[in-house]
């Protein structure tokens, strides 16, 4: 069975997003070494799955991009979640309507290996991690405090440390476990979480 993965940029104080949506914000920090690191979780993923606002915005950028990322984007699978979308032409994309949480269950158990990857688009990061499904968290904070905005986390929710990788931009990764994979472990006595 695949794992879920959430990857988001976060800000000192942590939001994910300003409260005008804005986005240069995440350029503080960045270095080639966290470059790398984004395009290793980008271009492992099985599938990529977004929500219909994130999708308008890549379908209309990644296709006619050049470079490594745009590979990665363009050619990985793609699932949007969404009821009102009814086409997609960005190629290797299915749309998804219905019950979330029933949605990535199935995904996750129709892929046998490798991870489905969700890059953010906050109300579906908030909604997966509302479904309790995550099982792993990949987030970078950015040097930059924004002061206002949305966050990700809106309750209480214990993860696990896994690792830290700090970038020379300054920069760092976190990777947590997610609940529902430390509550299996802790059942199962797995110590660690393959991607």
């Amino acid at each position: 069975m695949a794992v879920l993965v959430l990857t988001m940029s976060v800000s000192l104080d942590g939001y994910v997003a300003p409260s005008d949506g804005s986005t240069e914000w995440e350029a503080a920090g960045r270095s080639p070494d966290g470059a790398d690191w984004v395009l290793d979780t980008v271009s492992n993923a099985s599938v990529h799955l977004m929500g219909a606002a994130t999708y308008s915005t890549w379908a209309g950028f990644w296709p006619s991009a050049a470079g490594p990322f745009a590979k990665a984007m363009n050619d990985i699978p793609k699932v949007v979640f969404s009821n009102t979308l009814k086409s997609a032409d960005w190629v290797e994309t299915t749309i998804v309507p219905g019950d979330l949480a029933k949605a990535v269950t199935r995904l996750k158990q129709e892929r046998s290996r490798g991870y489905l990857l969700v890059q953010g688009g906050t109300r579906l990061a908030r909604s997966l991690v509302q479904t309790g499904l995550i099982d792993e968290y990949r987030l970078v904070v950015h040097p930059v405090v924004l002061g206002s905005g949305q966050q990700l986390f809106t309750a209480p929710l214990t993860i696990e440390p896994i690792s830290a990788t700090v970038f020379s931009g300054g920069a760092v990764a976190h990777v947590f476990r997610g609940a529902s994979v430390m509550e299996t472990s802790m059942t199962t006595g797995e110590q660690t979480l393959s991607s």
